[in-house]
């Protein structure tokens, strides 16, 4: 669907022109590495696609290729475009192509890494850098460029930025704060005494030379734009006066046509998630003031992204002047049809979100709630009505992958009821709030509510659902969603035991010294342990991983370490769990043994409590399978084809299927994703 509404009372909806490109409105995506890179770093048909699903919502400018580098020392171990071969530009001419005919505008981000590279992935070269300063994150000590190499790199800078051209794009960014061209302006990574060191001016040469090389490639009327710090916010670093006089400097040459400005340092995992990328446990729009006095400063346009999630914040950065573009990159990952939404009086139905940075783990970038991204080669953002004639469904359970389950069924047609035991929907994920920084995560639930009762899904609360409340409904289609049950009956002495879930759900207290066994390195464990400790008990947290959080992305992994170390838990790592006995005084003894050396550990405390995963609550599940026409088979090859699944085409009785944690343990993005194989094709 291309956007082409007029409506300018809306500061979001307002074009924006630069030089000769005109974009349509004042919302972005930036460019971040998607990972979705193909046939040898390039960007085919997959990655493409979650581009123009934004474009087809109604996006004004999507930016693509966070860190697409620019030569071939320049290298992670994934989620870069290599730019630095013509082989890309066919790529380039069909995805801008794709982009142009959804009506909006494309650029692309080049870089190189210079010290932020990797030395023992890809082409195992060595890094280089302004002078040899090691990063924390990437790990690699760079070696001092000569004169050479910066002359080499211009080139490639130059050859890239070319190849962009004629892939047909609108323009590009280089990227900055903490890559290689950032890393000779900040005086915490150039110590050089040459001309590329020293004094202000000298630190931006090497950058001044890289943007006069593309200018000269591309021409006047091709848009280049910098990813540029506006406050490194590190001792030693460039402050906010600093970046202002850099910028400038850059401004003054004019090669040069916008700002896309960046806060903080991106050298360690926390600073990235804290200062680049802030995620749940950072407020909206953190740096949002800071870009608005960096652009009253400046005489260019000036873009910016940070955590701004919600329309306000955008309509307000807009409305303020504080920005000429607002990116809401992560906004659109959760749901690519935000400006549709705006435009069509639908903001109230756009997908939230939450922060939660599941989309910049293992699986970027698709979204914990929102499974079609980045699989929109095979999977719909908009479900579409089935086609065919509405059948009656039941959704036993009311937890994140029963409401997701009925809505979709409800898109496609069919007349979908919910039995909830409990007297509130969302399941487990209601307990998830417990974290001190996991609040927002609300938003998955309360949206899904939302979309229901506009679908008109009628949920019974306060109903354990049995054989005889399904079979009344005399169903079709029939979705266990009933979730788990805590995982710990393995334990010797487990009735002396309580579980995570008991904690926080209030029924259990926690007691004035408590011991955790975190069995998964998810969120509960680290939840109950920041709960209790919150609650007054002396906490002793023990791991079966090597480290918090071993199964959660770096984005909450590394918040978690963060949280623990502030408040102080003790902690062990390596050792499983092994048994609870009861001793005169009332207290507890709990053995552990080594996973290393298999020695035991014993540890006191007066409450034991395990995070051990779930068995499945599948009572009803096993009850309907002989009334059921498929026994409750699912058919995997058709699941993963995208198919129907062959029992749905028997004329008689009801089809029955189970997922999320009633199918077994595992993460909200698993059970959504269910969700979307089974129903979107039903």
């Amino acid at each position: 669907m291309t956007n082409t509404n007029t409506n300018t009372k809306d500061p979001l909806l307002k074009p924006l022109t630069i030089k000769g490109v005109k974009i349509r409105n004042r919302i972005m995506s930036t460019s971040h590495a998607c990972g979705l890179e193909e046939e040898g770093a390039m960007p085919a048909e997959t990655y493409q696609r979650y581009h123009e699903e934004k474009a087809r919502g109604g996006i004004g400018l999507t930016m693509f290729g966070g860190s697409a580098y620019v030569s071939e020392d320049s290298t992670w171990a994934s989620g870069q475009l290599n730019m630095s071969v013509d082989r890309i530009i066919p790529y380039l001419e069909s995805f801008s192509t794709r982009v142009h005919d959804a009506g909006a505008a494309i650029m692309m981000q080049l870089t190189h890494l210079g010290r932020r590279g990797e030395t023992n992935t890809q082409n195992w070269l060595s890094t280089m850098a302004p002078s040899v300063a090691r990063e924390t994150g990437h790990r690699s000590f760079p070696r001092e460029m000569d004169r050479y190499d910066i002359r080499r790199v211009v080139t490639a800078f130059g050859d890239a930025a070319l190849r962009a051209r004629q892939g047909g794009l609108d323009g590009l960014e280089t990227m900055v704060g903490g890559h290689l061209i950032g890393q000779f302006m900040s005086p915490v990574t150039n110590w050089r005494t040459d001309e590329y060191g020293g004094s202000l001016e000298n630190r931006c040469r090497f950058g001044l030379m890289v943007h006069e090389e593309i200018r000269n490639r591309v021409g006047d009327d091709f848009l280049v734009g910098m990813r540029f710090p506006i406050d490194e916010a590190v001792k030693g670093g460039l402050n906010f006066d600093d970046c202002l006089e850099m910028a400038g400097v850059f401004q003054r040459s004019g090669l040069i046509d916008f700002f896309n400005a960046n806060y903080g340092s991106i050298d360690t995992e926390l600073r990235l998630l804290t200062d680049c990328m802030p995620g749940l446990s950072s407020p909206i729009a953190p740096w949002l003031e800071v870009a608005g006095a960096f652009k009253k400063a400046v005489n260019l346009p000036v873009f910016h992204a940070a955590r701004i999630t919600d329309l306000a914040t955008a309509r307000y950065a807009i409305r303020e002047n504080l920005l000429d573009m607002v990116a809401m990159t992560r906004a659109h990952i959760a749901d690519p049809q935000i400006v549709n939404k705006i435009v069509n009086g639908q903001e109230d139905r756009i997908r939230p979100c939450v922060g939660m940075t599941h989309c910049m783990g293992v699986n970027r970038p698709t979204c914990i709630h929102n499974p079609a991204t980045a699989r929109e080669k095979y999977w719909p953002q908009l479900i579409q009505p089935s086609g065919g004639r509405s059948r009656k469904a039941v959704i036993v359970g009311a937890g994140p992958a029963g409401l997701e389950a009925a809505r979709i069924l409800a898109e496609r047609g069919h007349k979908v009821k919910i039995f909830e035991a409990s007297s509130q929907p969302g399941g487990q994920l209601r307990m998830a709030t417990k974290a001190s920084w996991r609040k927002d995560i609300t938003g998955i639930i309360d949206w899904r509510v939302s979309e229901l009762e506009r679908l008109g899904v009628e949920i019974i609360f306060d109903r354990l659902a049995e054989i005889q409340d399904v079979l009344s409904e005399e169903p079709e289609i029939v979705i266990v969603a009933t979730g788990g049950i805590p995982n710990y009956d393995w334990v010797e002495g487990n009735e002396l035991c309580t579980s995570v879930w008991d904690v926080l759900s209030g029924a259990v207290q926690p007691g004035a010294s408590v011991i955790i066994f975190d069995g998964t390195g998810r969120h509960p464990g680290l939840t109950g342990a920041e709960y209790c400790h919150e609650a007054g008990s002396d906490v002793q947290l023990v791991l079966l991983d090597e480290r918090p959080a071993a199964e959660l992305d770096y984005g909450e992994r590394i918040i978690w370490r963060r949280e623990l170390a502030k408040r102080d838990i003790s902690l062990v790592i390596d050792h499983k769990l092994q048994s609870v006995t009861k001793q005169e005084n009332d207290l507890l003894k709990a053995i552990f043994v080594s996973e290393l050396t298999g020695v035991e550990l014993e540890i006191i405390g007066g409450q034991v409590i395990v995070e051990h995963g779930t068995v499945p609550a599948d009572d009803v599940y096993q009850d309907l399978r002989k009334a059921s026409n498929n026994d409750g088979v699912l058919d995997v090859s058709a699941l993963l084809a995208g198919q129907s699944q062959p029992c749905l085409k028997h004329s008689e009785g009801f089809s029955l299927f189970r997922i999320g944690d009633a199918a077994s343990s595992r993460n909200l993005a698993a059970a959504m994703y269910d969700a979307l194989r089974l129903c979107s094709v039903m």
